[in-house]
């Protein structure tokens, strides 16, 4: 479904990240792996890229201009262009509002919304018609959340640049979409008991906690080209827990 196309993915070393990198490779595409910190995993991401095709280790800061800048740079030296950059990096840390210091607002709304906006600035110069922009949001962009109001705020932050960037970009025929996953297995609730697990379960119509690859999958549809007439959109992951 990707045979050729060259792929960038945010925050690529664990989780949602991860597992949109392997399936973009599954399907025939080059695959940017981008991580800030740990090597040694996205090492084993590109391992496994490596089974399928081929991709390159992006480190750097994707919320930092002259990282993200260096990052695009050198995957435009290898791969030539870019057609798909997936904005997945972000940070979750779960604090309520009474806690939540400017610092911690700042941190959060840096990584998780002003990242959004540098990679699609500094993509889009070696972007072309046919080109996909999507954007990793969250269920709780739509309901917000408890326990994470700056979390809830960026998210919802993705969706709005989403829209703006789907308009501005059509003319061009870039399509921009946004996925926003529910409960997903990853790091974000390792800390979840069994007893938590169970309870959100049976809170999920569908009666499971959702997989990284089920986000791949949605990521899968919008990068290629059977999503060609899709734009502006938020494509819901969530099992049923959360339906518009």
């Amino acid at each position: 479904m990707l045979e050729g196309k060259k792929a960038i993915i945010t925050g690529a070393s664990r989780g949602i990240g991860r597992a949109i990198a392997i399936k973009f490779a599954e399907n025939g595409a080059f695959v940017g792996i981008n991580y800030i910190r740990n090597r040694e995993k996205a090492e084993e991401v590109l391992e496994e890229v490596r089974k399928y095709g081929e991709g390159i280790l992006l480190e750097g800061n994707v919320s930092d201009y002259n990282d993200a800048r260096k990052i695009v740079e050198k995957f435009v030296e290898v791969a030539g262009r870019i057609d798909i950059l997936v904005n997945n990096a972000g940070i979750y840390e779960r604090k309520k509002f009474y806690e939540l210091d400017e610092s911690s607002w700042d941190k959060t709304i840096k990584n998780n919304l002003k990242s959004c906006y540098i990679m699609s600035k500094l993509c889009l110069d070696y972007m072309s018609e046919g080109s996909k922009i999507i954007f990793i949001s969250s269920q709780l962009a739509l309901k917000g959340s408890s326990h994470g109001a700056d979390y809830a705020a960026s998210k919802a932050g993705i969706l709005g640049l989403m829209r703006s960037l789907a308009i501005e970009l059509a003319p061009l025929k870039i399509n921009v979409n946004a996925v926003a996953p529910g409960t997903i297995d990853t790091d974000l609730i390792a800390s979840y008991s069994e007893e938590d697990r169970k309870k959100r379960e049976k809170e999920i119509p569908l009666g499971r906690i959702g997989s990284p690859e089920d986000i791949a999958n949605a990521c899968l549809f919008l990068a290629s080209s059977m999503s060609d007439y899709v734009t502006g959109e938020t494509l819901n992951v969530n099992g049923g827990l959360y339906i518009q």
